[in-house]
């Protein structure tokens, strides 16, 4: 059964992925990462994407990951879980097994390398979306897979009773700007970049999956918030108060600086799996530089 627009709304964290000195998934550690979001007003909680290293993760871990967010967090807030593959068939069996884990929702990006065409693309997400009961975000963005949701597909794909909405990652505000034609109750958009939160709000926007929530919580929920409660001004000011360091998050390949950032502040997720390899010098200082705004 689809849910309602409002489902995922607000500030929801791309979580990272633990790695221990042994270069394995820390699931104890992901578990107190998880812990850590649920203390600290994080609306939602996205596993498996981007930001989790999921290219360079085995079936079994990204098995194993999913069960323990979505056990650890036991209903207190939706999680959503990667359910994305340049495999149609693939990408629909682990939705499927995602749903009978427990998932709130699944985060389902564009077919990247094959570059499909758009009648592959409308059957792609459509395989995916008929095969399960639970709301997919479709996933744009074009700088990681090589191709964008194309608008008319993008249109077709909202009237599906299992699609409610798109996490868009272009950078591209005139295609945000069209893409918010669409909206509705029954399709909503998330901003997939901190950087452009407000103006993605502004056009009818309904929160953002955020990598600034890993380490920033609090923060990223109060931009939102006070968005959504009429505090426009507020929540201009969040914006332009965390920009440095959403700049400096961004400054090399995500989740590199991220992680970084996280090991500076204590919270132990460990290196990156290649092919992300450690930081620059630069990189660092300008992170640590940054982070004094969250002390």
């Amino acid at each position: 059964m689809s849910q309602p627009l409002r489902t995922f709304s607000g500030s929801l964290v791309a979580l990272a992925t633990p790695f221990g000195a042994d270069g394995q998934v820390d699931y104890q550690q992901l578990e107190a990462l998880v812990e850590f979001q649920l203390n600290h007003h994080t609306d939602g909680i996205v596993a498996l994407g981007t930001t989790a290293e999921t290219p360079t993760l085995s079936q079994e871990e990204k098995d194993k990951i999913a069960q323990t967010v979505i056990g650890k967090v036991a209903g207190r807030i939706p999680v959503i879980v990667g359910a994305g593959s340049n495999d149609t068939l693939h990408a629909a069996a682990m939705a499927r097994r995602y749903e009978a884990m427990g998932a709130d929702g699944l985060l389902v990006v564009t077919p990247y390398y094959n570059k499909a065409n758009k009648s592959g693309m409308l059957a792609h997400f459509r395989t995916i979306a008929d095969g399960v009961n639970i709301p997919i975000l479709l996933y744009n963005v074009p700088s990681r897979t090589g191709c964008s949701i194309p608008l008319d597909v993008l249109e077709e794909l909202s009237h599906h009773k299992n699609i409610v909405g798109i996490k868009e990652a272009s950078g591209d505000i005139a295609y945000v700007t069209a893409a918010a034609r669409l909206l509705s109750q029954d399709f909503c958009m998330l901003s997939g970049n901190d950087d452009e939160v407000l103006p993605l709000l502004a056009l009818g926007g309904s929160g953002v999956i955020s990598v600034l929530a890993n380490i920033a919580p609090e923060q990223t929920h109060e931009l939102v918030s006070s968005y959504q409660s009429g505090d426009i001004a507020h929540a201009r000011d969040v914006q332009l108060k965390y920009l440095e360091l959403i700049h400096a998050l961004f400054a090399e390949t995500s989740p590199a600086p991220l992680k970084e950032a996280m090991n500076l502040l204590g919270m132990k997720v460990g290196a990156c799996r290649l092919p992300l390899g450690p930081v620059s010098e630069g990189t660092r200082q300008r992170l640590e530089k940054a982070l004094t705004i969250l002390k």
